[in-house]
This record gives structure tokens, C-alpha cells and sequence, in this order.
């Protein structure tokens, strides 16, 4: 049997398990949730959800990974006792991956084409109205959606096609250290703004007045709570397996609660220092930082393009949104390519080849939901907030549920042998007094989540 494929560094771990958790959950959905939210009072409270669940489930999913040495295809068949049900769970989870593909694609294939409409000066003298009216045009046209979406798979399969080491390490490397470059440039612009003071008051100074009423002063901490909770889901991709794949490319030298707490250090501080480009410079242009997507699409080209040398800002911060899609985009590639070399034996090239023609396809749904299927509304909403609703909403509490479970429970894998498998190595042990908060309090948290899912949707 050929051995497994591993990583030539402990940083290309660390660095892909963050590239997969670091997208646009970080750097689109993290800032304007803050914005809605009051500022550095929900940053405070998003902080506690990612310590008290986040965390802990990622290195139940490294541990799974590392023990079994496969993906989500058959890791569950070789920890559970035998006879039980938990390798079922596996088809689901790995469903949630091709989801999280069927619309991711057709964002990232955004992200890349404001970097080329940036880059060439499209937006340049154009006013509020005329950027809305060019992402509205984007949307409208299929055909250059399809062109974009086209080019993030085929980058994406790209890159995977090189093998673990010398394509989806080497590269993802290379792009999350000029990710970080570019954002601490970024960064450094926007502070020294003009009117930035404010911006950064708001985002740094906890006002908790803001968190627990709404700008027409009706009481809404709950919701803030929620929002808080689902985000620490959400920015880390937990519950597919999408982080269990890199723990079982690693070896059994360092403890895996350490390297959660890394890639989660790491996932964080992107998202909060994003945030140091967004409300800096919003708030320095008098605009609304809570405003949802648009901030990302229609305000900040506008803001750049009243900003001395915006064009230059302006690519620079796109190109920063493409590289933190297509680091998500080759991580979840990846998972998706080991689940048939896992199960049935396939090399890679066979997988490559079949999966990229499925999430081509898969992915155009999403895509002509904007346009010509416009008119098609599953669940009120476009196809992409459907599918996103599928993933975000059940998928990703749901499977941390079935991760959770099964390393506490007797007729799973057990809590004995997921601390032993935890705690090989070096580094930050996992603590032992928080059995009965993993086996009684946890899940229902993780069950709070998906029922206020549906209830957010549906009340």
C-alpha cells in the first residue's frame, strides 16, 4: 500500500489549516457583522465562542484525521466500534464540501475580477451609483461570471494537481505570507487616513450599549450571541472534515490542542486585522460600516476610488480577497480529491479529472441564480443564499455535533482515546476537567446554534 502523502513543514500545516479557515468568512463576513453588531463589544464576545467551542472541536477533528491517517472518506470507519453507525456521517460531510464549492467558486470568481476591474482602472471616476451599477452588471452577465468561476477551478485543481507537498503546500505558503503582507500594507494606509480616529474608536473601544440595543434601541443581545456563536462555526469550517484532512497529513510530534489554538491565533487575527483596513476607512469616507456585502463590493471601490493612489489600494486589497478565497477553495480541493483516493483507491489524476468536471458543473446553479434563473427562489432566497443556508446553518453545526460526540462518547471513539491521540507530542495538552463541559454542555451549544438557524430564517 503507498504511504500517505505528509507535510515537508509543521508550518505548511499551520499555515494550510489557517488558509482553508482564513476566506471570506474573515474578510467579508467577520467586518460588516461586526459593524452590525457595535464594534469591539461583539469582537469581545465572538473571541469567547471561538475559545469555548471552536477550538476544542478543531482538535477533535485533527485528532480523528491524525488517527486515522485518512480523510472524512474512511476515518470514521476505522475509530468507531464495530458495527456502529458513524461512518454514514461521511457522506454528508463530504456533501458539505461539494456545497461549500458550488458557491464559493462563483464568490472567489468575484474577487478575482474586481482585482482585473481594479487593476485596469474601471472604477475610476465613477461614483457610488456607478460602482453599484458595475457589480449589478457583473451579476447580470452569466457568461463573465462563468469565465471567472471557470478560472478559480481550474487554479484551484491547479494547484492540487502538483500533489500535497510541491502544489497545495508550496503555494498556499507562498500565498498566505503575501496575504499577510499585503494586509499589514493595507493596514498601515488605512490608519493614517485622515478621520481613521473614529473608525478605529469604534472598533476598538467595547461599546456595550451598541451590542445589546440596535440604532432604533429595541434589545437584541440574543441575536448578537447568536451572530457570535455562528461566526466562530463559520470562520473555521468545522463539521466536513475540511480540517481533519490536514491532521491526518501530520506527524504525532506535537499536541493537536496546540496546533488548534495556532491556526486559530492566526484565522483570527486576519479577520480582526481586516477589520483595521474596513472601519479605518469607512469611517474616514463617512460611510456605514454595517451595510453587509455591498461594504466589499460597491462602498470600498468607492473609497478607493476617492483615496490618493485607490487604484493601487484598491488591487492591493482584491488581490489580498482572491488570495484568502483561493486559499479556502485548495484546501477544500483537496478534501475533495483524497475522499475517492481514500475510499475506492483512485490516484489522483483519475480524481482530479472527474471532480473538476463536477464542480464545474455543480457550481453553475449558483451562478445563474443571479441571472436567468433569477426567478428560481428555494426558500425565499437566491441559489447561493440557499446552498450557503445548507452549509452554514446545518452542515457545519451538525457535523461538529457528530465530531464532538463521537470523541466523547462510549460507543464512538471514546474521550480516553481521543485525549491519548490529542496529547502526542509536544506542546498544550488538552484539559482534562473540561470532560463534562464537552460531554454535557457543548453539544447542546451546538444544538442552540442549529435550531436558532432555522429560526433566524424562518420566524
Amino acid at each position: 500500500m503507498k504511504d500517505r502523502e505528509t507535510f515537508a513543514s509543521r508550518l505548511g500545516f499551520v499555515l494550510i489549516s489557517a488558509g482553508c479557515a482564513i476566506g471570506l468568512g474573515n474578510v467579508w463576513r467577520f467586518p460588516y457583522i461586526v459593524g452590525q453588531y457595535g464594534g469591539a463589544a461583539f469582537v469581545l464576545l465572538y473571541l469567547v465562542f471561538l475559545v469555548i467551542m471552536g477550538v476544542p472541536i478543531m482538535a477533535m477533528e485533527f485528532s480523528v484525521g491524525r488517527a486515522s491517517r485518512s480523510s472524512i472518506a474512511t476515518s470514521f470507519h476505522k475509530l468507531e466500534p464495530q458495527g456502529s453507525p458513524w461512518h454514514w456521517y461521511s457522506w454528508f460531510g463530504m456533501a458539505g464540501n461539494y456545497m461549500l464549492m458550488m458557491f464559493y467558486t462563483t464568490v472567489a470568481g468575484w474577487m478575482i475580477c474586481y482585482f482585473v476591474k481594479m487593476g485596469r482602472g474601471d472604477f475610476v471616476g465613477a461614483d457610488a451609483a456607478g460602482v453599484g451599477a458595475q457589480f449589478d452588471g457583473l451579476l447580470a452577465n452569466p457568461v463573465t461570471m462563468l469565465i471567472y468561476m471557470t478560472l478559480v477551478v481550474l487554479i484551484g485543481m491547479g494547484v492540487c494537481s502538483l500533489g500535497l507537498q510541491k502544489g497545495v503546500e508550496r503555494i498556499t505558503k507562498v500565498m498566505m505570507l503575501c496575504l499577510l503582507l499585503i494586509l499589514f500594507v493595507l493596514v498601515i494606509r488605512a490608519v493614517t487616513l485622515p478621520g481613521a480616529g473614529a473608525g478605529l474608536e469604534f472598533y476598538l473601544k467595547p461599546n456595550f450599549q451598541n451590542l445589546m440595543y440596535d440604532g432604533e434601541g429595541r434589545f437584541r443581545l440574543g441575536e448578537a450571541v447568536f451572530a457570535a456563536m455562528g461566526q466562530s462555526f463559520f470562520t473555521l469550517s468545522l463539521g466536513i472534515g475540511a480540517m481533519a484532512i490536514f491532521g491526518s497529513y501530520i506527524g504525532r510530534d506535537r499536541r493537536l490542542m496546540g496546533e488548534a489554538v495556532n491556526v486559530a491565533v492566526l484565522d483570527t487575527v486576519v479577520a480582526f486585522v481586516a477589520g483595521l483596513v474596513i472601519f479605518p476607512s469607512a469611517f474616514a469616507f463617512g460611510v456605514d460600516p454595517g451595510q453587509g456585502p455591498a461594504l466589499i463590493f460597491v462602498t470600498l471601490p468607492n473609497i478607493f476610488n476617492a483615496m490618493q493612489g485607490g487604484r493601487l489600494w484598491g488591487t492591493l486589497f482584491f488581490v489580498f480577497m482572491s488570495f484568502a478565497a483561493m486559499s479556502t477553495v485548495i484546501a477544500v480541493f483537496q478534501n475533495i480529491i483524497a475522499f475517492p483516493m481514500d475510499k475506492w483507491g483512485w490516484d489522483r489524476k483519475k480524481s482530479l479529472l472527474i471532480n473538476l468536471f463536477a464542480i464545474f458543473i455543480l457550481s453553475i446553479p449558483c451562478l445563474l441564480g443571479f441571472n436567468l434563473w433569477a426567478g428560481f427562489q428555494p426558500l425565499g432566497g437566491s441559489v447561493l443564499d440557499f446552498e450557503d443556508f445548507i452549509v452554514s446553518n446545518n452542515l457545519l453545526p451538525l457535523g461538529s455535533l457528530i465530531y464532538l460526540l463521537f470523541c466523547v462518547s462510549k460507543r464512538g471513539w471514546g474521550w480516553d482515546k481521543f485525549v491519548a491521540e490529542c496529547d502526542a507530542g509536544e506542546g498544550i495538552r488538552f484539559p482534562r476537567w473540561a470532560k463534562g463541559y464537552m460531554t454535557w454542555v457543548l453539544p447542546w451549544i451546538v444544538l442552540f446554534i442549529f435550531a436558532m438557524g432555522y429560526w433566524q430564517k424562518f420566524a
